[in-house]
């Protein structure tokens, strides 16, 4: 390892942990895999439909619980669609002997959460979802459950990503100011920071004058092609939301919408940042699956001049209303234990650079 600095591992680290058997696989890693401050985790050939959700808990393996839980499996080495309302449990090729002194954490990847497939990592012996705790070694799986579109994945296919943390990473509320002065975090004006940075809805269309606010998605529709860029038209997807006169908008109890940020925001070099959960009360819904914003995000060096954040939004079992400007989600930024050789935007196939309300990489106009 080049250094023993504290905070996330950039790519070129990520390719060190590859090099020495820390991360490993029996189809060999590719470059494409390793982002700017993550590792994209591909699925492997056999899915799992199961029962329900679990956690393994100490002193049980995965494997234990598939026994129990399993209804059938499906062969997905050359495709297969994962079905509205059900739960998958697909072991992931990549596994993990990671050294005491790194943890990791998943998330879904960007493209994933705007399709609103709700994926969760788990491990042996396992806690809590998305986390792996320093020194575990071991396989790795993901449960995979879409909630509005059906869904074709293979063999190969990545939903999720993993980031690989050393020691205390964490910017508190005075830091990320300063960061603001040095770099600018967020425009227009000065951030609100408290537990992170917040981000507050835009429901009057600054992005992109004249066009829609958000999009609702539509129920009963084919199938999406994980893998395939530009292959689903939108109209056949989703429900375009436009203002009427009132800056606010009704979310219906279990629909999906994707809406953007009012702040364009920036991820420096030096950072990498996460979307958390907005606390329970403010309001009863959930933004954002897929929380990893990688170092260049919205950098201008990279191809951005601040980035919107793209809002992927749920309502829980009542119908709720939002305002124009109603802060909606927060964004905590870890330090880097080293600036990445690449940034995203940068040569590496990047989708959401200096994006506004957009859609995943799967739909065209």
């Amino acid at each position: 390892m080049s250094d023993a600095t504290a905070g996330i591992l950039p790519r070129q680290e990520i390719r060190h942990l590859i090099e020495a058997g820390i991360i490993a696989s029996d189809v060999p890693v590719t470059a494409r895999q390793v982002q700017p401050a993550s590792l994209d985790l591909r699925l492997g050939n056999v899915a799992h439909r199961i029962r329900a959700s679990f956690l393994t808990g100490p002193n049980a393996t995965v494997a234990d619980k598939l026994g129990k839980l399993t209804l059938h499996s499906i062969d997905i080495s050359r495709g297969a669609v994962l079905e509205t309302g059900c739960v998958y449990l697909v072991p992931i090729e990549e596994r993990l002997a990671l050294p005491a002194g790194i943890s990791a954490t998943a998330n879904p990847k960007s493209s994933t959460g705007r399709l609103d497939v709700f994926t969760r990592v788990i491990t042996d012996s396992g806690r809590a979802f998305d986390t792996v705790p320093a020194g575990y070694h071991g396989p790795l799986y993901a449960e995979i459950s879409p909630r509005t579109f059906p869904v074709l994945v293979r063999a190969g296919s990545t939903l999720s990503q993993i980031r690989f943390r050393r020691g205390e990473a964490g910017l508190d509320d005075r830091e990320l100011l300063a960061l603001h002065d040095r770099e600018g975090i967020v425009f227009p004006g000065r951030p609100v920071v408290a537990g992170g940075l917040h981000l507050t809805v835009d429901l009057l269309g600054g992005h992109e004058p004249g066009g829609p606010i958000g999009y609702r998605a539509k129920r009963h529709t084919g199938v999406i092609d994980i893998d395939l860029k530009g292959g689903c038209d939108l109209y056949d997807f989703w429900e375009p939301v436009t203002t009427r006169g009132e800056a606010s908008l009704i979310l219906d109890p279990d629909e999906f919408y994707i809406l953007a940020s009012c702040e364009a925001v920036h991820v420096p070099p030096e950072v990498a940042a996460e979307m958390v959960p907005i606390d329970p009360l403010v309001g009863e819904f959930r933004v954002h699956y897929a929380g990893f914003f990688d170092p260049g995000f919205g950098h201008a060096a990279a191809g951005g001049s601040g980035s919107r954040a793209v809002l992927e939004v749920r309502s829980h079992e009542v119908p709720f209303i939002i305002d124009h400007g109603q802060v909606v989600g927060r964004l905590v930024y870890e330090r880097m234990s080293a600036r990445p050789d690449v940034l995203y935007g940068q040569d590496l196939g990047s989708n959401y650079q200096a994006q506004g309300l957009k859609l995943s990489k799967h739909f065209r106009a």
